[in-house]
């Protein structure tokens, strides 16, 4: 049996790597008695994946990671015993029961959307947001901008990448919201989004001075994106 448990990572948490998040993980499934089921050979280990792993210094509301169980609770009694023994800064949201034909996590991710703000101690830009947003990502039919790899470097397109950019600005400091591609073909991280908006401008861009909050992930389901909250079932 296939188990999506949806978690938020906040506070001090932010600044725990993925590996170190994976490790977390199975001890919590350990401590909570979660019936987790393990890989065969000389070192069996938990079965379980993360969706697009989260950058350290980024929050989330909205991240996921699938187990195998052998057995369950159900999923008020699961996410009571995890939570029981998870840490301040990690709390765990939903725990569903995926269908036989839902793809792991990984493999279903095709977007993901964000809030990025400016850090307080820094000083936010003074100019006309919108117009400078209207011109720099509406107008163009193209926007090209340069990705390294760990192998090579790629050209991209944010306008086919980027399925949502939009501004508020609240007491003279801008709030950006984006949704872009993500997942294991096109991802793009919200900070290379940023940093050619910065470029436009003329501007350099400090990635340190922008904290990054993940809302939530989404699968494509029938050529539409679908929040990965609404896939899978509770268990009674």
């Amino acid at each position: 049996m296939r188990i999506r448990i949806k978690f938020k990572k906040y506070g001090v948490m932010k600044f725990v790597g993925h590996l170190d998040m994976m490790r977390y993980f199975q001890k919590c499934m350990r401590r909570a008695d979660i019936a987790i089921a393990y890989s065969e050979g000389f070192r069996p280990h938990q079965i379980m994946s993360f969706a697009a792993p989260l950058g350290v210094g980024a929050t989330s509301d909205g991240e996921y990671l699938d187990i195998e169980v052998t057995s369950t609770k159900s999923s008020r009694e699961s996410l009571l015993a995890l939570n029981k023994v998870m840490a301040d800064g990690v709390l765990a949201l939903s725990y569903r029961k995926l269908g036989d034909t839902d793809k792991k996590a990984m493999a279903a991710v095709a977007a993901a959307d964000y809030t990025l703000w400016i850090k307080d101690g820094y000083q936010a830009p003074a100019m006309d947001y919108q117009a400078a947003l209207q011109e720099f990502f509406y107008q163009p039919k193209e926007i090209l901008v340069t990705k390294q790899t760990k192998k090579s470097v790629k050209t991209l397109d944010l306008k086919k990448l980027v399925y949502d950019f939009q501004v508020e600005v609240k007491e003279g400091r801008p709030i950006f919201y984006l949704k872009v591609s993500a997942g294991s073909v096109d991802n793009l991280k919200p900070e290379l989004v940023m940093a050619a908006f910065y470029e436009f401008l003329g501007m350099d861009f400090n990635p340190l001075s922008i904290q990054v909050h993940r809302n939530d992930l989404y699968g494509e389901q029938n050529g539409e994106l679908k929040p990965f909250d609404e896939m899978g079932e509770e268990i009674g």
